[in-house]
């Protein structure tokens, strides 16, 4: 009988290292015949533990970590990226993508479909996209809200017509691609590879932008749920600081964590009812093993689906068109 509990995901941290540090290893110098790595390191779990691995599979000489603020991003992302660049002892290149994004129209566009549901949103404003409140409260459809936040304080909430949030999306995915295409300059600039930081969580619920964050050469956690990186963070030696950092988004003004960004429900529990529905694992066994009721764990599961479906196409490679053509 299968064995089902809330030790689940418990990984042997030290064999998952070594493998994932030969995985690493193979890739780079043999597939993409590439000499060493580049991380965009943001002080948070995920490119803290991939900067770490990194360490291992080809020592701290042959990593770059690129920390890219820009002046909505948390002063605290730069410090706490330096902070474990230090502590593996990793060369760090700050590059401050804000004139890029100006350049682009990144903050424009964005406050334009701001202004059109806020007309009184203006400089020193803040802003953030939220979804509604957490799954295990009540069954609500993952319906988007701005919230825009007044210099004093004053915080407005309104629901985000198609339109307004389209626009906001796309203005603000320019973040991620600038990024990434930095990331790539520093890589070719060295003959080496771009090695990405998404787990299991991000990419196949789609918490990503199609040729930004998910844009790279190799990507060492994406099997692994979010509460399997912080298993290894602890076996790396992670600083303490960022494992206990909230983790967020980074990317509105207004600041805004991942769970109320997008995942709706503490990772402890999402990934465990994942991790159950995977394997097969009935609804009701979930429930008990976590002390939820049954509504709830169905609730989580209908959720995971649903935004796999979703963002399906975020996960597709280039589509070809077949067959060749006479001419």
């Amino acid at each position: 009988m299968q064995t089902f509990d809330r030790d689940s995901l418990a990984l042997n941290a030290a064999e998952e290292t070594e493998r994932i540090v030969d995985s690493l290893r193979r890739n780079v110098h043999q597939v993409l015949h590439r000499q060493g790595a580049v991380i965009g390191v943001s002080g948070g779990i995920d490119s803290s533990t991939v900067l770490a691995l990194c360490v291992k599979a080809f020592g701290p000489d042959r990593v770059i970590a690129v920390l890219l603020p820009e002046k909505e991003s948390s002063p605290e992302s730069v410090a706490l990226g330096q902070r474990v660049a230090d502590h593996y002892g990793v060369q760090t290149v700050i590059e401050d993508i804000t004139r890029a994004l100006e350049g682009a129209g990144c903050y424009e566009r964005r406050d334009q479909a701001i202004a059109r549901i806020f007309p009184e949103y203006r400089a020193g404003w803040k802003s953030k996209i939220v979804l509604p409140g957490n799954l295990l409260e009540k069954e609500t459809l993952n319906v988007f809200s701005l919230t825009a936040t007044s210099p004093e304080g004053k915080a407005f909430t309104a629901r985000l017509p198609l339109h307004e949030y389209y626009q906001i999306v796309a203005a603000s995915n320019f973040k991620q691609r600038t990024r990434m295409a930095m990331l790539y300059y520093h890589a070719e600039l060295r003959n080496y590879a771009v090695v990405g930081t998404a787990n299991k969580d991000e990419h196949d619920q789609g918490f990503f932008v199609k040729h930004g964050d998910g844009g790279v050469d190799v990507a060492p956690i994406v099997h692994l749920f979010k509460t399997q990186v912080y298993q290894l963070a602890r076996h790396l030696g992670v600083p303490e600081e960022i494992q206990r950092r909230t983790p967020t988004s980074d990317t509105y003004s207004g600041g805004s964590t991942q769970e109320e960004f997008f995942f709706r429900v503490p990772f402890e529990i999402l990934d465990t009812v994942w991790s159950g529905y995977e394997q097969g694992i009935s609804s009701a066994q979930i429930a008990q093993v976590l002390d939820l009721r049954v509504e709830q764990v169905e609730r989580i599961i209908s959720d995971i689906v649903r935004k796999q479906r979703t963002t399906a196409y975020l996960r597709m490679p280039v589509l070809k068109t077949g067959g060749s053509a006479n001419l």
